[in-house]
């Protein structure tokens, strides 16, 4: 026989590259951070300019009622990842803390959870993610990489595995706000007074006391202050860095033309992968604080520089669908836009001015289970496939997106864990008319804080609310007083019987229902905590990767830069 032998690596190489993909769609999955669900104009705003995301909205469906499973980012896109609740994965805390503050932590999506990029990856698709992670790094060494994109199906990284911090861009402050927390007055009165009284005993001859105790106080003082004050300053360096794939490339990172850069490198990875099939998560930095837009959009919008941030995502979604209409891939790429939750309507800059989005009609923001906190834009587009101009108004969740990708490539999912999402092609196509959410769970860290029941038999979408976090001043909708709202007792209040509204009537949870107004009010709760307890019934005790142990910054652990490599002692 002739010709020349390939490897069979090799062969079957070719043969990848060469084969169609069977009516499989490539996937551009895109997710901005804290935007809010009233800041696109395909959503109603009329003061910002989208229209690229608002022409994607045209081409395709929108969804109105979409879920996140999380109001925090860390656990939000957990469930994003693998359509599982993320107190499933052990992504929602029991103490204060509900996402990774640190690169140095040990905590992260566990390596036996499944994503749907790793049975993409398993499927034959190259898989990329650019832009944010937020799920953890390491385990026991700096290298060990378990909570690394790459462990989960991602086979290209650039980004940051953190999240973008006001400490890594100068003069925006730091996100450690530890004055809020620590009642500096109260322990300087009280070491004061000891010292003062410590010192008039010993002047009067009452008791003797030492030198060295009347000094200990102010040196322990001393020595606590310049740790805090050291840890602040460290920050940038500790949490600030950008990757690709294992390798850090800035510590810290330069945000100004950073979603530039990641455009760049989303359009390239479409140009190198446009003869096979692809799965590109596209995860931006913007709109989260610190705020940031490169020189060409800043003073575009009239929204200050949340609004040219806001403004930039969009172009950069323009310039990846004129990639896929360049590369002629239009017609065969799924594209997905969404946010991680609604806006954080917390952010004020260091310099007073306010820092956020809006949320349209819906109440609150993010860290809250109000629906200005976990109602986020949801747009799908194929061409083909998904009619053009399509609005559905069904409860939908972030979670349906990992059946969804599972299935249209050609596999299966799990059977060997619960699944929280449902595939969305029969609601997009039109071959059904109800979602199959008929209850969704809303979560604040560990908590059941609130559940949404969509009768099979009714157009109502009932919510009920166990408890809801103090707002203060009172009356408006955030949590100023903790930059975020918490869920523990002292930072909520509990309902007896819980809050319930209509949101059907009633989107803007503006008044809750009575005994009154509901005739069926005890019987509608009824079937709500019997969800909530046969809920409670499928979730497995896992390990709390939130925990302060896998919180904490463990020196070990930090990425470095071989210039700062003192950071890695």
């Amino acid at each position: 026989m002739g010709g020349t032998w390939l490897p069979s690596s090799l062969l079957l190489l070719l043969l990848t590259r060469a084969s169609p993909q069977d009516g499989r769609p490539n996937f551009i999955l895109m997710m901005v951070d804290d935007l809010g669900i009233g800041d696109l104009g395909c959503y109603g705003n009329r003061t910002l300019r989208t229209p690229h995301i608002d022409r994607l909205a045209q081409e395709g469906a929108t969804l109105t009622q979409h879920i996140a499973a999380a109001s925090l980012c860390s656990p939000s896109r957990a469930a994003f990842l693998t359509g599982r609740y993320p107190v499933r994965s052990g992504l929602a805390s029991d103490s204060g803390a509900g996402v990774f503050i640190f690169n140095a932590a040990s905590g992260g999506l566990p390596s036996h959870e499944v994503t749907f990029a790793k049975i993409a990856q398993q499927r034959g698709y190259e898989t990329a993610l650019i832009g944010k992670w937020h799920l953890g790094l390491n385990c026991d060494r700096r290298d060990d990489h378990c909570h690394h994109p790459h462990a989960h199906g991602f086979q290209h990284f650039f980004g940051v595995p953190l999240t973008n911090l006001r400490d890594c861009q100068p003069g925006h402050g730091t996100v450690f706000r530890v004055h809020r927390y620590v009642p500096y007055g109260a322990v300087l009165r009280t070491l004061g007074g000891v010292w003062i009284a410590a010192l008039l005993l010993h002047r009067t001859g009452v008791v003797t006391v030492r030198r060295w105790m009347l000094v200990g106080p102010l040196v322990l003082l001393a020595v606590a202050v310049a740790m805090v004050v050291g840890l602040i300053l460290a920050v940038p360096y500790l949490n600030c860095v950008l990757m690709r794939d294992e390798q850090v490339l800035e510590q810290p990172f330069r945000a100004e033309n950073l979603t530039q850069t990641m455009t760049r490198e989303a359009v390239d990875f479409l140009e190198r992968n446009a003869a096979r099939p692809f799965l590109l998560f596209l995860s931006f930095l913007q709109v989260h604080t610190a705020m940031f837009a490169s020189a060409a959009f800043r003073g575009t919008s009239r929204h200050g520089i949340y609004g040219d941030a806001v403004q930039e995502v969009d172009w950069s979604v323009g310039q990846i669908m004129e990639t896929l209409d360049r590369l002629e891939l239009k017609d065969n790429t799924l594209v997905y836009l969404t946010s991680d939750q609604g806006a954080h309507l917390e952010e004020v800059s260091a310099g007073g001015e306010v820092h956020h989005g809006s949320n349209g009609i819906y109440k609150a923001g993010k860290s809250t289970s109000w629906e200005g906190g976990i109602r986020v834009p949801g747009i799908l587009r194929w061409p083909g496939h998904i009619p053009r101009g399509k609005r559905i108004d069904e409860p939908t969740s972030n979670m349906d997106l990992f059946p969804t990708v599972v299935k249209l490539s050609g596999a299966v999912v799990p059977q060997d864990r619960h699944i929280d999402g449902h595939n969305l092609m029969d609601l997009l196509q039109g071959g059904a008319e109800r979602s199959k959410h008929e209850f969704l769970f809303h979560y604040c860290n560990a908590y059941v804080n609130a559940v949404r029941w969509h009768p099979r038999n009714s157009s109502s979408v009932w919510k009920a609310f166990y408890f809801t976090p103090d707002f203060y001043p009172e009356g408006v909708n955030a949590c100023f007083h903790t930059h975020v709202c918490f869920c523990q007792p002292d930072f909520v209040t509990y309902h007896d019987p819980p809050l319930l509204f209509d949101l059907s009537r009633d989107p803007s949870e503006t008044t809750p229902l009575t005994t009154d107004t509901e005739p069926a009010f005890h019987s509608i709760l009824a079937v709500m905590q019997e969800a909530v307890e046969t809920h409670r019934r499928t979730v497995t005790p896992v390990e709390n990767q939130l925990s302060i142990r896998n919180l904490i910054w463990k020196p070990w652990l930090q990425p470095c830069r071989s210039s700062i490599a003192w950071l890695c002692q």
